[in-house]
């Protein structure tokens, strides 16, 4: 007999979401590929709290929506765990290490992110460590949801796709293709009966949660055309960056710079420095805009500019995935959609591996010295399953002890 969605969960889940999702934003370096294999790693393997086809699901519907996607499925897996306090719960924990460094560094603009010494290399150590987490991700996601011929190939045509082709409409066109060649030629493949189907919110709310969605989008441009107020002009800017932004957090440069560049808010030097500082940080890259709100040089700005760009741009995955959710727990059970979610988790699958490649690999195996590590971290948390805070803490350590 199904429950009702619970809106409001038990204090003891929604304290276990902050406790867990503070943890990951305080070590999840890596950029959003790499958030998705500590999701996994923690949340499904340790904790078990969703099993791995609804992990790919909640991963597939967050790639077809705009806005952050590891922040999206971080929200999502609060809510399936927690209600919609563990959601917000989720986001919280994930985002404030994050936000909490990107306002002071707002308030201290000039100081450049450390590039050397020390912490510069406890910094790559840690970013080698994504490698391993989103290669262990990989391979485990690999064996459980394209383990025929079939899945296996549209995996990695996915790879071949993402990697040849640069843009940000990619993810999505992989994802649809998936999906029509899943409902055309893979049998359907009910859930497991331990899958978890119930949705943590109604119908109605997700509706309504839609509904906001598309009256801030249309309203917000509309108010600020007619008000000259600071306040309705950096939520417009947030906003509508956050609900247009597809294929990931680096995205978000070229939309936000017009909107904070161009009117004076910051100098071309200032946003610069703060996206290269939010890139040597955990946690969502989106966090970027609470030093844009902060370093703003009229008000609103300081901490509270900080906080009200930081919420105005997360809003719009809020309102998606809350208002996407219902239906989707609704929909993913059906024989025709189960087919196709056989090719969009595959699919998923291919989009982690080209990922892997770049910009995770690209980006952070410089030297022979650290492919090294990256494959000495796979083999302690794959092969001797050891828990990640202890290889984050390791390979951090190491690299600072040898960049000295």
């Amino acid at each position: 007999m199904n429950r009702k969605p619970r809106l409001f969960p038990n204090a003891a889940a929604a304290w276990e979401v902050l406790a867990v999702f503070t943890r990951l934003g305080l070590t999840s370096f890596g950029g959003p590929t790499a958030h998705l294999g500590y999701f996994r790693n923690e949340l499904v393997v340790r904790r078990g709290w969703v099993d791995d086809q609804t992990f790919s699901d909640l991963v597939a519907l967050c790639q077809f929506l705009p806005g952050p996607a590891s922040s999206e499925v971080a929200m999502a897996l609060g809510m399936k765990r927690a209600g919609l306090v563990g959601g917000f719960f989720a986001w919280v924990g994930f985002t404030t290490p994050s936000v909490v460094a990107m306002i002071a560094f707002a308030l201290l603009v000039g100081v450049a992110p450390p590039e050397g010494g020390p912490l510069g290399g406890a910094i790559h150590g840690l970013k080698i460590v994504a490698v391993a987490v989103v290669a262990q991700a990989v391979w485990g996601m690999a064996r459980s949801l394209a383990p025929d011929r079939r899945r296996a190939t549209i995996a990695l045509a996915g790879a071949v796709i993402a990697l040849l082709w640069q843009a940000p409409v990619v993810h999505v066109t992989i994802i649809a293709a998936a999906a029509f060649v899943g409902w055309r030629f893979l049998p359907c493949r009910q859930p497991d009966e331990k899958t978890d189907r119930q949705s943590p919110v109604g119908q109605r709310t997700g509706a309504l949660a839609l509904a906001v969605f598309f009256i801030l989008l249309a309203g917000l441009p509309a108010a600020r055309a007619v008000t000259d107020n600071p306040t309705i002009a950096v939520i417009d800017a947030c906003f509508r960056t956050g609900a247009l932004v597809f294929g990931g957090g680096h995205v978000v440069l070229p939309l936000l710079e017009a909107e904070v560049v161009s009117p004076g808010w910051l100098t071309q030097e200032q946003f610069l420095a703060g996206y290269g500082a939010a890139q040597a940080l955990p946690g969502p890259l989106f966090t970027f805009a609470a030093y844009v709100g902060a370093a703003r040089s009229s008000p609103p700005n300081g901490i509270a500019g900080g906080l009200l760009a930081l919420v105005a741009i997360f809003l719009p995955a809020a309102l998606l995935i809350v208002g996407a959710l219902p239906f989707w727990e609704a929909l993913r059970t059906r024989p025709g959609l189960r087919s196709a979610l056989n090719g969009i988790n595959a699919s998923v699958v291919g989009i982690l591996l080209a990922a892997l490649y770049s910009p995770v690999i690209t980006s952070t195996v410089l030297t022979p010295l650290d492919a090294a590590a990256a494959l000495m971290a796979f083999l302690l948390l794959a092969i001797w399953e050891l828990p990640p805070w202890v290889v984050v803490l390791a390979t951090a350590s190491a690299g600072a002890i040898y960049s000295r």
